[in-house]
């Protein structure tokens, strides 16, 4: 097999190259025919997800993306990733519309985490996310369907997540480590075994930064699944 996958990405840009190159680094290649065939439609211009989330305005959003995959699916592409966790709001309303499958990035991680969690007994998992993201319980009913508790952060620490995500990688800039310690504080307290990088930013932020071993990325799980899933081999470890 060496199926086509159709990304869309942009939103960010940042997460976008982020997972082109961890997709490149995780494929098992000796040669460049050896890695994934994939398209990228990198759509900057999608509406912000949080914002029409939050404000019940959905149509424009789920109309433009159900538009990128089509023009993937058309392009001859065997599957969509959406590298966007907010986005899989939308990505659920848009799937009965297309011949392809989409890879599921918050299914697959929340079924990934289960796997972690039965070996160390700790079934407590962070989210760390948009408002948008929190707001629509993709990650809380994901989690709970594989029998892990969720734990979402509370309001300071929730609009300090946001603060990293727009006021810092959005707009170019290094991560607030301050903030960060005091997320993590809060987490490290309330006894949580993993935290998800539940938004592409917190992911880039993840990757130029040693966070730690209770930090989950979805954007690797999501680029293992990929590389599975065009019929390449996943290089081994992390």
């Amino acid at each position: 097999m060496n199926r086509k996958i159709g990304v869309i990405g942009g939103m960010g840009p940042m997460a976008s190259q982020l997972f082109y190159k961890m997709v490149t680094e995780k494929t098992v290649a000796d040669r460049d025919q050896d890695h994934v065939p994939m398209m990228i439609l990198s759509d900057p211009q999608m509406p912000d997800r949080t914002q029409a989330i939050l404000s019940g305005k959905t149509d424009e959003v789920t109309a433009r993306l159900l538009e990128d995959a089509r023009t993937l699916e058309n392009c001859g592409c065997d599957a969509i990733a959406i590298t966007c966790n907010t986005a899989h709001y939308f990505a659920d309303k848009i799937a009965g519309e297309l011949r392809i499958p989409i890879i599921h990035m918050i299914r697959e991680t929340a079924e990934e985490t289960a796997k972690e969690a039965a070996a160390t007994g700790n079934r407590r998992v962070a989210i760390l996310a948009t408002d948008g993201t929190i707001r629509t319980g993709l990650y809380q009913k994901a989690l709970k369907a594989q029998g892990l508790e969720p734990f979402v952060p509370g309001p300071e620490s929730q609009a300090l997540v946001m603060h990293e995500i727009y006021d810092c990688v959005k707009a170019g800039l290094p991560y607030d480590r301050e903030a960060w310690a005091d997320i993590h504080r809060e987490l490290a307290g309330h006894g949580c075994g993993r935290a998800l990088l539940a938004c592409t930013e917190l992911s880039v932020i993840g990757s130029d930064n040693d966070l730690g071993d209770m930090y989950k990325d979805p954007l690797e799980v999501l680029a293992r699944r990929v590389i599975e899933f065009s019929g390449h081999k996943v290089k081994p470890g992390r």
